[in-house]
């Protein structure tokens, strides 16, 4: 496929901010929750973001895919980690998630050849 993951991830994260500034109660509030959400506790945020990667696939979410996978590398997650991932969502969500789990497998593979921002 043709979807560059780390040019989806640039441009749903320069999109978030200026819904931000257009909308700045909800996204706060979202953005809080977010980073609350990942925070490392009794799981770790690599483990946190494993988590919701497997949602975004199983929920068949390209820029959440393009999000998860670039913030669980970030995290410290490896290939094999996310590649058991896309097992756990393919187990849950099926068919479909085979198509979005090789959509995550694409995305690892980009931001492992152009590097994290």
């Amino acid at each position: 496929m043709n979807t560059s993951y780390p040019d989806t991830y640039k441009y749903y994260a320069e999109q978030m901010q200026e819904l931000g500034k257009r909308l700045g109660g909800p996204m706060a509030g979202f953005g809080q929750l977010h980073e609350a959400s990942v925070a490392g506790g009794a799981l770790s945020s690599k483990m946190k973001e494993l988590i919701a990667l497997s949602i975004g696939i199983t929920v068949r979410c390209n820029g959440c895919i393009a999000y998860h996978v670039h913030d669980a590398l970030k995290a410290g997650a490896t290939n094999q980690e996310v590649l058991e991932t896309i097992g756990v969502a393919v187990l849950m969500g099926g068919g479909p998630s085979v198509i979005y789990g090789i959509a995550a497998m694409e995305a690892v593979d980009q931001f492992e050849k152009e590097g994290l921002d």
